[in-house]
């Protein structure tokens, strides 16, 4: 059996490599300290990098999710406002026409000044019809337009529906599409106004007819309305379940990543204190004389 020769330069060797390995296990404390984390590179631990990674990627979907949702809800709450600011000078313009339909309380110039009112709620409603959002209508689908009606009461906005995807695999429609609340053509309440206008000006005896068409016309805005409620009320929901779904992944993400502080502290001060001895015993230890020079 061969005893090997212990060199001096052999002992140099090991006591450095053994100072290199303790100096590496401080430094990798150090980081972890000054960081607060315990994964800082992939090659700290591979397992919980792929488990960062996945958390991470679904973190963000989530939290897109999340942003789908509110811009959603902001956009149905902005269409429920119109809505229900339409419905009131909808009704307001029903009480104008039962006012004409009474003869017998109302004479030509009076209608004269019903009729007035009655244009002027008809170009507040094409108002309310063309709102914008982000610059371009709100009751227009999907169109590059600047409005969803023309001066004449006309849609000229399209029928696609506005989604928003909520959650994987689940889209939620964010928009009314102008005819389905205020009509469109000879069937809109524009048209109905502008009946109502004109039974006020030239014949009274008609107007019996507009109210109803009001009231139908209203019934349809109520309708938009209340749709637009439910589906504002779903992403509530889907916005409520992606807030605790963040909640829990960044709570995943913490687990895997997070030091606890304490125990990282106690561990530091370990490293040091075991560097520090190294460092002395090998001071020690190492102390070359001539005569180890000479073997």
């Amino acid at each position: 059996m061969t005893t090997p020769r212990i060199t001096q330069r052999l002992l140099v060797d090991r006591s450095l490599a053994t100072l290199q390995g303790s100096l590496g296990r401080l430094a990798a404390v150090q980081e972890q300290v000054a960081t607060g984390k315990l994964v800082n590179r992939p090659s700290d631990s591979p397992t919980d990098t792929a488990a960062l990674m996945k958390n991470r990627q679904a973190l963000r979907e989530v939290e897109q999710h999340g942003r789908n949702a509110a811009d959603g809800g902001d956009r149905l709450a902005q269409t429920d406002a119109v809505l229900r600011t339409s419905m009131d000078a909808l009704r307001r313009a029903q009480e104008l026409a039962l006012q004409g339909a009474s003869s017998g309380a109302t004479g030509q110039q009076a209608r004269e000044a019903l009729a007035t009112e009655v244009d002027q709620i008809r170009q507040g409603l094409v108002a309310q019809a063309n709102t914008q959002r982000l610059g371009r209508p709100l009751f227009g689908g999907t169109t590059g337009l600047p409005t969803a009606y023309d001066a004449s009461g006309t849609y000229v906005g399209d029928r696609v529906a506005v989604q928003r995807t909520v959650a994987d695999g689940e889209q939620v429609r964010v928009d009314v599409a102008g005819p389905e609340a205020f009509g469109d053509g000879e069937t809109s309440v524009f048209a109905d106004l502008a009946r109502l206008s004109a039974n006020l000006r030239g014949n009274p005896g008609a107007i019996s007819g507009d109210v109803a068409a009001l009231e139908s016309a209203r019934q349809r805005l109520a309708g938009a309305t209340t749709d637009a409620g439910a589906r504002a009320a779903r992403l509530e929901k889907v916005t409520d379940v992606a807030a605790s779904r963040k909640i829990d992944l960044q709570a995943q993400i913490s687990d895997i990543e997070d030091i606890d502080f304490a125990e990282a502290a106690t561990e530091l001060g370990l490293r040091e204190m075991a560097y520090q001895a190294a460092l002395g015993s090998t001071a020690r230890v190492l102390q070359p004389s001539l005569l180890d020079f000479l073997r």
